[in-house]
């Protein structure tokens, strides 16, 4: 799988895509019908009608495990702790370099300069109500490279149109894009950057996901696909670009060119954004846009749990957690898993085997110091074993009677937090608090509790009278 029409062919193989024949609105519609679509668990929707323009937009793409999974490549009966086990697993073995491409499929058409303008030719949608504008990047990269390294990096952030060949973006502050922008700003220089939308749907988990510095997340992507992604080098940025993408704006980032931009629905649940309350923002500098000749638009509603980007956050930020973990040397491991509910990044849950006095608390603070806990995720649950860290009936339960709020709580007071978080203060983001709720029977206790278990010989019998008892 190489690109989005082949993700697409495959959903449709799978009954996981609909096609939206009828005219749709950009204007609030086309985000309203996803998002009430996203709440009834339903599939993904290509909108090919789209008022005012013949570009189709993709959306409510990865809302379910199984289209997770078959973006994966994995089998399709594969819950969200398979998908980040195997991801483990196959990203621990090596990762896979791009390799050089004179061109590719998003050169069939180029529009350079003047003639470029971005709401006359993409429809890009207005989600909510109160947002500041139109949003052209939801589902969407940003590559930039350190002047000093060379290394590149493809990271996930908003970006509203001001203008025809103007787009805001959120860089948050300590993220990748930030290092490479602090370079350049320092330099006096512009930085070279280009936006990635609509591409092989790997390329947006891996560039959405907390992958340690100096590591491209190109040699991520072909890990997990098995195979080096094709990418040319761009004649207008100099940076090595997706040959396979759908639709790419290529240009540059001027450290003296800040704005305001916003609100935005986010990903929390409320807006942010707003005048006056956040800091400014970076502007991408569109010179060339490169596409294909049909391109699709991809796009996610965001707003409140679960959209596909808060099913993106938990699987891949459960892969790294669990990935930064193992790295840690931490013993006994079975199984991590950060909620989509939770805006699949606020909270984590652990299972361990617990192998010496402290070991569960060792988990807990390795979670909240590693590359994946240290920004955003504000509590970590721990738990035995014997409770899969998904089972979340069965976590609540080890909450009810194996934890003990006094002896097994740890507050973290000054932290790394996210200015999306809208449990903070709107103008005191940077500073927040972690916690680790340790539901783990205590290791050095010699007298356990005595877990009530079912008789197994009675269980066989009354399997096997199942269908005698009608309860088929």
């Amino acid at each position: 799988m190489k690109s989005m029409q082949d993700w697409i062919d495959r959903c449709e193989e799978e009954g996981e895509l609909k096609r939206i024949t009828a005219e749709v609105d950009w204007n609030l519609e086309l985000a309203h019908i996803a998002k009430l679509n996203e709440e009834k668990k339903g599939p993904a929707l290509l909108f090919e009608n789209v008022k005012g323009y013949d570009i189709p937009v993709l959306t409510s793409s990865m809302t379910t495990d199984k289209r997770l999974a078959i973006t994966l490549g994995m089998p399709t009966d594969y819950s969200m702790c398979d998908m980040a086990k195997k991801w483990v697993e196959t990203t621990r073995k090596g990762l896979v370099k791009p390799v050089a491409v004179d061109s590719g499929p998003v050169g069939e058409k180029v529009v350079d300069g003047q003639n470029v303008d971005l709401l006359r030719d993409f429809p890009v949608p207005w989600f909510y109500p109160q947002d500041g504008g139109r949003f052209i990047g939801t589902a969407v990269y940003l590559v930039t490279r350190d002047p000093e390294t060379g290394w590149v990096n493809l990271g996930t952030y908003r970006m509203m149109v001001h203008d025809r060949n103007h787009v805001g973006v959120q860089i948050i502050k300590g993220k990748h894009a930030d290092f490479h922008f602090k370079q350049y700003q320092k330099a006096g220089k512009l930085m070279p950057a280009a936006a990635v939308i609509g591409c092989d749907p790997v390329h947006f988990l891996v560039s959405s996901t907390l992958i340690q510095t100096q590591v491209d997340e190109y040699d991520v992507i072909g890990a997990l696909r098995g195979e080096p992604v094709e990418v040319f080098q761009s004649d207008v940025s100099g940076l090595p670009l997706p040959a396979h993408a759908e639709i790419i704006l290529d240009g540059y980032i001027d450290p003296n060119d800040l704005r305001e931009e916003g609100p935005f629905g986010e990903y929390t649940g409320y807006y942010s954004g707003k005048t006056g309350e956040e800091w400014p923002k970076q502007v991408l500098h569109v010179q060339r846009v490169w596409q294909r000749k049909k391109p699709v638009f991809w796009s996610t509603t965001v707003g409140k749990p679960i959209t596909d980007t808060h099913m993106i956050q938990s699987l891949n930020r459960t892969a790294t957690l669990w990935t930064d973990l193992l790295a840690a040397g931490v013993p006994g491991i079975k199984s991590v898993y950060l909620p989509p509910q939770a805006g699949g990044r606020f909270w984590g849950i652990v299972s361990v085997k617990t192998m010496y006095p402290g070991h569960s608390m060792h988990v807990g603070m390795a979670a909240h110091s590693s590359t994946t806990g240290h920004y955003g995720m504000k509590g970590l649950i721990v738990v035995d074993e014997d409770i899969p860290a998904d089972d979340i009936d069965r976590v609540l339960w080890a909450l009810a009677v194996r934890y003990d709020p006094y002896r097994s709580t740890e507050i973290i007071k000054r932290a790394r937090s996210t200015p999306l978080d809208p449990a903070l203060p709107i103008t005191a983001r940077d500073i927040g608090s972690k916690i680790i709720m340790d539901a783990t029977i205590p290791y050095e206790w010699d007298r356990k509790p005595e877990e009530i278990f079912l008789d197994e010989e009675t269980v066989k019998k009354v399997r096997a009278r199942w269908t005698e008892f009608g309860l088929d």
